[in-house]
């Protein structure tokens, strides 16, 4: 294991707050939780890519960082007409 998948492991528990903020609390809470875990989840896929020397990936973790935005977007502007 080198330490590209090792730093990717430790990263990918830092999920379960994001999960707990999306699943439980305000609608506030919840869209801050689903943009962290965008982000979480783009530097997860870079490490990944990276630990298994698959470069030619790199544009997946890049198109992702891409529409996890617009998907954030999205939620807020559904989420405006209930606050």
């Amino acid at each position: 294991m080198n330490p590209w998948l090792l730093t990717a492991t430790v990263a990918g528990a830092s999920l379960i707050p994001c999960a707990f903020a999306c699943l439980r609390g305000s609608p506030e809470r919840r869209l801050v939780g689903l943009e962290m875990t965008g982000i979480i989840v783009v530097i997860l896929l870079i490490l990944l890519t990276i630990g298994y020397g698959r470069l030619p990936f790199i544009d997946m973790p890049l198109s992702l960082a891409l529409l996890s935005f617009g998907a954030g977007l999205v939620f807020a502007r559904f989420l405006e007409k209930h606050l």
